[in-house]
């Protein structure tokens, strides 16, 4: 039997299927048609440093919302792929802790379009770290996952365990602004084998979601500690206030 029948075979047997609600679908790794409707994916006019979708039409001007007006951002720009709220946050929390990694597959597309303006020649990709205890009993880094697909399709330099957590925090759910910040300030660097690749580069910082910003803060000051010429943020799914 050639491959292409033994995929045919495969797929009267096995039809794909949509990642979220699982009726079948034409392609591997997609969404129905009701479940990519209702997906936030956030295009159009954005905030240049969180990505969160702003009223407005996009004439080329950068544009910042309120919460990055009023907080200082260390990095230079930022992109998320889609909101926090209902299916962006479905499939964030079933890749996170419902081991479902083949959400990668789909969310890594979705990030690379995000990402494109983003990228420079020198761009090195690298995922917000997990405290190793916490990867001990995850089993995987979700954010690396999705930085190592992603490198691929954006032929970029990517290193996997480029950041590290020095300290395991306690859960930042139910903490206001200021006390996440002070929570993760200084719990991140640099790994001191990895040094040399952050000097004068522009470093490409992937999480899988973002609330106040303060994980991406403490990372962005770990690179710029370690000689980043410039840091930039790309999330597969960003918090807003209405969530």
């Amino acid at each position: 039997m050639t491959s292409v029948s033994f995929q045919t075979a495969l797929q009267l047997i096995y039809p794909p299927r949509c990642i979220l609600c699982g009726t079948q679908v034409e392609s591997e790794f997609g969404l129905c048609g009701p479940c990519w409707r209702d997906t936030p994916f956030i295009s159009g006019l954005s905030c240049h440093l969180c990505g969160i979708p702003l009223p407005g039409e996009e004439e080329g001007d950068k544009v910042t919302c309120d919460d990055c007006l009023r907080i200082a951002r260390p990095w230079s720009e930022g992109r998320a792929a889609m909101l926090y709220h209902e299916n962006g946050r479905k499939l964030v929390l079933a890749l996170k802790h419902g081991d479902r990694q083949e959400i990668v597959r789909p969310a890594t597309l979705w990030l690379a379009k995000a990402a494109r303006p983003l990228i420079t020649p020198d761009t090195l990709i690298a995922p917000v770290p997990l405290h190793w205890t916490r990867m001990l009993r995850r089993r995987y880094n979700q954010s690396a996952l999705l930085t190592n697909a992603l490198a691929r399709q954006l032929e970029v330099d990517h290193c996997p365990d480029f950041l590290q957590r020095n300290i395991r925090t306690l859960p930042l759910e139910g903490q206001g602004f200021d006390e996440r910040f002070r929570t993760l300030s200084g719990t991140i660097s640099v790994k001191p084998s990895r040094t040399d690749l952050a000097q004068g580069r522009t470093i490409l910082l992937v999480d899988d979601v973002m609330t106040s910003g303060a994980t991406m803060a403490a990372a962005t000051m770990a690179c710029y500690a370690a000689g980043a010429e410039d840091v930039r943020i790309l999330v597969l799914a960003r918090v807003a206030k209405h969530t």
